[in-house]
């Protein structure tokens, strides 16, 4: 008769050990960018034509396009990382402007290919990556959800539906991304919405800010070692 108790004490354990709670120290930074001076360090994928545009204008990356664009950082991350910037999705009777898809790609790898940089900007284009990915304001701003691609697979990890989770217009928002210890992290604004402990970690990759058919910028972009 007590076998059932000490068996749910023993996965309430094992649950618990699973959680990820520690996430280290931000140590010495990798690489940062203010995007006040020429767009150097990244390479950028998207559809080249009249009115869509990612430069840096005005202090900011600036994403306008009416496609899909990600702009990778040229070099891969590996290890324990923190990655944090501001973002902003602008509605202002721009020609793209869409309140949606504020995304984020990070410890990206193409499992084909030597070289990631292949793709033309297109959602599609990156479905078998092996990679984190965070939607914020998808789907029309109507889901925001964290996603690990691998083996073709998109597996859904987690989702937000309620409005504290989706995305206001013209408003900056604190971004930060953790990788430690085989488990990752996403907070907005200084409040975890995801965290998932992954039973085969993504270790090493690249990082790319990623949007699609919007008006977006971003500062203050800093990513350090976590200790």
């Amino acid at each position: 008769m007590r076998l059932l108790p000490l068996l749910l004490i023993a996965l309430a354990g094992a649950a618990q050990a699973d959680e990820c709670t520690a996430w280290g120290r931000p140590g010495a930074v990798l690489f940062q960018d203010d995007f006040s001076g020429p767009q150097t360090g990244w390479v950028v994928e998207y559809a080249r034509k009249p009115g869509n545009v990612v430069e840096n204008r005005d202090g900011r990356l600036l994403m306008d396009v009416d496609g899909g664009a990600t702009v990778w950082l040229d070099r891969p991350l590996t290890g324990n990382v923190q990655i944090s910037f501001m973002r902003r999705v602008i509605v202002d009777g721009g020609k793209n402007d869409r309140l949606s898809d504020l995304n984020v790609f990070w410890m990206a790898r193409d499992p084909k290919r030597a070289d990631l940089f292949t793709r033309s900007g297109k959602f599609e284009d990156y479905d078998d990556l092996t990679l984190y990915y965070v939607g914020i304001g998808g789907n029309r701003n109507t889901t925001t959800r964290l996603r690990r691609y691998g083996d073709g697979v998109r597996a859904l990890i987690a989702e937000y539906t309620d409005g504290a989770h989706l995305l206001a217009p013209n408003r900056d928002y604190r971004i930060e991304v953790a990788v430690y210890e085989g488990c990752t992290r996403v907070r907005v604004d200084g409040n975890t919405w995801f965290t998932y402990r992954d039973p085969r970690p993504l270790r090493s990759g690249w990082f790319g800010l990623r949007t699609t058919w919007s008006r977006q910028t971003v500062d203050d972009l800093k990513i350090q070692r976590l200790d």
